[in-house]
């Protein structure tokens, strides 16, 4: 981990991987079944990869999840959708892509860009104004995001060329920075950026000129979604649970929890998953948000932590048809579900946030479905789409 941050209690750092975002459609999922699961079962060397295998944390909970820095393998109504190392990318994707028909190759994609992670630990605020504080300085900075709710953590992914922008917006925000990856430093809001604490990276301005306030963005962010006729879409009988593997891995009875999971993590992904996202990293156990349904995937109650009972349903936003690149996506929609669902006694909805290659989702509990989708269908100028 290269540079560490904080606010309020979150500690915020950058992972030391460069990723590639691949955008399958549905339809094409089981010709990448195969390079799908061999990132879950890694056999490189380290001179095969050229990339360094990492060590096992003593956090982490088994060693096939911690031999690559970061992997999210999504599969949503819209697409399955993957970020990986580029190396892994090109060395089992990119076959795969190239024995398809011209037709399916033109559908699937590989992102050009090289892409960063910033992990954030820890319970600031609650979920959707964390995800609203987080985001909101690189919206505002125009930087383009994505952003992914785990058990354990959140993740934002950022354009490695943005680097140098996203720590600027970051500290102007009151995050303190530190090169030294344990070196937290807790600052108020009103800290201002020391001019020295990133020049070694390259501060890019915007393509256009970013909004001057929330308010502003989030008017930008649904003009934008009706214009392009992108509106919230649900289906209430996908009912998920957000879940992860167990830590402390040296405990009793530990190996076979990690079979089960692993083998429950591989019939989830063969058996056509209508919902399924799983993060790993080489910090943390598995993360997961699945189907309730798959849950007899992983046999005992005791592989997985986490409520069987907290049901979630997810709110999905189909972004296929806007660029890679757009900015304000994910602050625009939880600004609209923290500002927009409180009043008189109510407090904001509860949501965690899922950002794939091609898709955003929001999930919210079964209670709180309808006032979160009242405030999403609130037009631009106020007015129910």
């Amino acid at each position: 981990m290269e540079q560490s941050m904080t606010l309020m209690s979150a500690q915020v750092h950058f992972i030391e991987t460069r990723l590639c975002l691949i955008h399958i459609p549905l339809h094409l999922y089981s010709n990448f079944l195969q390079p799908i699961l061999q990132l879950l079962l890694p056999t490189a060397t380290e001179n095969e990869t050229q990339e360094p295998l990492r060590p096992s944390s003593s956090h982490a909970g088994v060693a096939w999840t911690a031999q690559q820095p970061f992997i999210n393998i999504s599969v949503t109504p819209i697409e399955c959708s993957v970020a990986c190392s580029r190396t892994s990318a090109h060395e089992l994707f990119v076959p795969v892509i190239e024995s398809l028909d011209k037709a399916a190759q033109d559908q699937v994609s590989l992102a050009t860009d090289q892409y960063v992670v910033i992990q954030v630990d820890g319970e600031g605020l609650e979920a959707g104004q964390r995800v609203l504080e987080l985001t909101s300085p690189l919206a505002m900075a125009g930087i383009s995001i994505f952003f992914i709710t785990t058990y354990f953590s959140d993740y934002i992914l950022v354009p490695a060329k943005s680097k140098g922008q996203v720590v600027t917006a970051l500290e102007k925000r009151g995050f303190a920075f530190e090169k030294q990856a344990d070196a937290f430093v807790n600052q108020s809001r009103h800290h201002h950026r020391n001019a020295s604490s990133s020049s070694s990276f390259e501060v890019r301005p915007p393509s256009s000129p970013p909004p001057t306030s929330i308010s502003e963005l989030q008017i930008r962010t649904f003009a934008l979604l009706e214009r392009r006729h992108i509106k919230p879409q649900v289906d209430s009988t996908i009912r998920l649970i957000q879940c992860a593997g167990r830590k402390n891995p040296s405990l009793s009875g530990s190996s076979i929890n990690e079979a089960e999971l692993h083998l429950g993590i591989v019939k989830c992904l063969v058996n056509n998953p209508r919902f399924l996202s799983l993060t790993l990293t080489d910090t943390e156990p598995a993360s997961l948000l699945l189907e309730k349904r798959l849950i007899p995937q992983f046999g005992s109650d005791e592989v997985l932590l986490g409520s069987k009972e907290d049901i979630l349903i997810p709110i999905t936003l189909d972004l296929r048809d806007l660029p890679l690149e757009s900015t304000g996506i994910v602050c625009g929609v939880a600004g609209r579900l923290v500002g927009g669902t409180t009043g008189g006694m109510q407090e904001a909805v509860e949501m965690s946030y899922l950002s794939t290659a091609r898709a955003g989702t929001v999930m919210v509990s079964e209670s709180e479905l309808e006032r979160a989708l009242e405030a999403l269908r609130v037009g631009e100028n106020g007015i129910k789409t």
